[in-house]
């Protein structure tokens, strides 16, 4: 199994309302999709967010010919010899969540070139799991509107719900304080999205929205300052969840090292693929502290049982609502009292790529990666 081509198409989906984190605002989300093309005839596949980084140019340019013409015996192997050809680029940020989908999509061309599934090619098997319903967007949706829609999932079977920052902290607390009335039981998370710029900032939030019993607070300040996070927990009566966006260098050393997370949050499409997230839960199970990954269901809920944990949430964006287009049209979850069973086995990751879809979007695909998509990975 030789590999042959290795390609990327960038989807740029316009949101119909913008995004508002602070000063942050996003009129776009944009994504890579990375093709693996073996000898035999099949490919595999792996898209994430780009968050507006040059993803495809660095695969191109730097990680590619690592892997275009090498058999495609080990994956891992594989992984950390390109990893280890660049360290100033490959090593974290863009780099890094480049590689990860290199990594992914070559597991997953592995995979179906076997005709296996993730379970049985890793080992283990898949369950159901607890899962989270990402609500409450775009964040300028009102706290009426927001409890209406969390109280509309409560009664199809969601328990868990995660809410994001709007542009200013009133109607933040506002609109956390309608969700927390609308699912007065259930488990209730709040997205801080790194806007919040300092411990004390956090704090003096976290103090007005205590008696709300949040989940978690999560992404409480800006990725770099381990000890700022630290702070942030030492001082918080929430648990604090970090880590998701940040693969690469001291990922997740850092956070573990200071003691910094309740939970760690991690992601495959930016911690160094499947490969790489093995280190990074290994690290988390030698601290003891819990992890939960963070969007990409369709990858983590058929990923994180068979490396061993078998009660993470998995969160789903809701359809329509601009959290994570790319999922929308595929396969969505059966929710039963919190729970959603697990997806339909597979070989690899099944059907991720929606070519129609993907191709009302703006899209670029300068090496034709689109082209005779096999049907078993098209929608």
């Amino acid at each position: 199994m030789k590999i042959e081509k290795i390609r990327v198409v960038t989807i740029n989906h316009i949101l119909p309302v913008p995004i508002i984190y602070g000063n942050w605002i996003m009129d776009h989300r944009e994504f890579a999709l990375v093709r693996v093309d073996l000898s035999d005839g099949s490919s595999g596949f792996a898209y994430g967010l780009t968050r507006d980084g040059p993803v495809a140019a660095i695969v191109e340019r730097s990680i590619a010919p690592c892997y275009v013409g090498k058999e495609l015996i080990d994956p891992k192997a594989m992984f950390y010899e390109a990893l280890w050809t660049n360290h100033a680029v490959h090593a974290a940020g863009i780099g890094m969540r480049a590689l990860s989908l290199v990594d992914i999509a070559c597991w997953d061309a592995f995979a179906r070139s076997s005709g296996k599934s993730f379970a049985e090619l890793l080992g283990g098997e898949t369950s159901s799991l607890p899962a989270t319903a990402i609500v409450g967007y775009p964040p300028t949706m009102s706290a009426e509107a927001l409890a209406t829609q969390v109280a509309e999932l409560h009664e199809l079977g969601w328990r868990r719900f995660k809410v994001p920052i709007s542009p200013n902290l009133e109607l933040s607390e506002a609109r956390l304080r309608a969700a927390r009335k609308a699912t007065p039981d259930g488990w209730l998370g709040f997205d801080i999205n790194m806007v919040l710029r300092s411990s004390e900032a956090v704090l003096e939030f976290e103090s007005k929205i205590r008696d709300l019993n949040l989940g978690w607070i999560e992404d409480v300040v800006p990725p770099g300052d381990a000890e700022m996070v630290a702070r942030v927990r030492r001082g918080s009566k929430t648990p604090v969840a970090m880590g998701d966006e940040q693969g690469g260098s001291y990922h997740p050393e850092a956070l573990l090292t200071a003691e910094a997370v309740s939970v760690l949050r991690v992601d495959a499409t930016t911690n160094g693929g499947i490969s790489g997230l093995t280190r990074v839960l290994e690290r988390a199970r030698g601290a003891n502290v819990q992890v939960s990954p963070h969007m990409f269901p369709h990858l983590h809920s058929r990923l994180l049982p068979i490396l061993g944990h078998k009660d993470v949430p998995i969160e789903w964006g809701i359809p329509g609502t601009g959290v994570h287009p790319m999922d929308d049209r595929l396969e969505q979850p059966v929710i039963k009292e919190g729970r959603m069973l697990p997806l339909a086995p597979s070989v690899g990751l099944g059907k991720i790529v929606d070519l129609e879809w993907i191709r009302e979007q703006e899209v670029t695909d300068n090496f034709g990666a689109l082209e005779e998509i096999p049907t078993e990975a098209k929608r």
